[in-house]
């Protein structure tokens, strides 16, 4: 199977756009913005340069540009209207968008270019919550309602992590400058959806804290041997599907009849931590609703 999806329906550029079927069905009978294609049973479909189209029209209408003024300009003026909004001001949306196509297209020069642009003007910890994770939260609702592909989703997600360690790794080189305590990060067995752990783990070290970085599907006994090696340790775990929600209590009972002592924390943090019971929780476990709640505490 040919996982390169180059023809789109009219609820994937929906959803890849944010602009309403019905709005777009009537942007293209009013205005002619779009030309689809349409099979034998008079189905529209689309090909990458109408998704194209349709994310530069949607940042010129978000910029205040009205449809109809946007359907008399020629071909070439709204790619050249768009890179003129961005050289002005940094249009996260077309950021966003740009990445957009890069996934769609498998084509890693957009995203090296798309972020090359992006970190001349912004922090790398501005491109991350401003683009990159409103990027990946779109990428889950795009995966669930077949937009896109788990190759799709795993390319993006690669050149993503490949750009986290990069900049993790100019603050792993420096000395912590605060020794209090040490930051140990897994994630419970069968999780491995790692991306938000590897951001932690940047952000930690921005802090100034030595880390130990673990990973994925890492076993409770195994995290007790960092106890022999370090005073003072906060273990930090990113619970995004597993543990699954009738087990997720007595794994954080295990976590802290294995760990919890005067000289150990237990962090929590991620979409499962909902379902986590508070009640007679130890006072040494911290549970997180967001990365910047987590970042405040350290």
């Amino acid at each position: 199977m040919n996982n390169i999806k180059n023809v789109f329906s009219i609820k994937d550029l929906e959803n890849l756009s944010g602009i309403k079927a019905h709005t777009i069905r009537i942007w293209e009978k009013r205005y002619d913005i779009l030309q689809p294609m349409r099979t034998d049973t008079n189905i529209r479909l689309y090909d990458l340069a109408s998704l194209q189209k349709l994310l530069n029209i949607t940042l010129l209408h978000d910029y205040g540009y009205k449809i109809s003024k946007i359907a008399t300009y020629p071909q070439d003026k709204i790619p050249s209207l768009v890179r003129e909004i961005i050289s002005n001001k940094t249009a996260k949306s077309h950021a966003i968008s740009e990445l957009k196509m890069s996934m769609m297209n498998f084509d890693q020069e957009l995203f090296f270019n798309t972020y090359n642009w992006l970190i001349a003007e912004k922090s790398f910890k501005e491109i991350f919550h401003q683009v990159f994770i409103p990027l990946m939260n779109e990428l889950g609702l795009l995966w669930q309602s077949d937009t896109i592909t788990p190759a799709h989703e795993h390319f993006i997600s690669y050149l993503i992590k490949q750009k986290l360690l990069v900049n993790t790794e100019k603050l792993q080189v420096l000395k912590p400058s605060k020794t209090d305590k040490v930051f140990v990060l897994s994630l419970p067995m069968n999780e491995i959806h790692e991306l938000g752990l590897m951001y932690l783990n940047y952000e930690i070290l921005l802090q100034g804290y030595k880390t130990i970085y673990l990973g994925e599907s890492m076993p409770v006994d195994n995290l007790k041997h960092l106890k022999k090696h370090f005073d003072s340790i906060v273990y930090v775990s990113y619970l995004t599907v597993q543990p699954e929600r009738d087990l997720l209590d007595g794994y954080i009972n295990k976590m802290s009849e294995e760990l919890v002592d005067d000289t150990t924390e237990l962090w929590y943090i991620g979409r499962m931590v909902e379902f986590i019971k508070r009640d007679g929780l130890s006072e040494n476990i911290s549970i997180f609703a967001s990365i910047g709640d987590l970042v405040n505490q350290i």
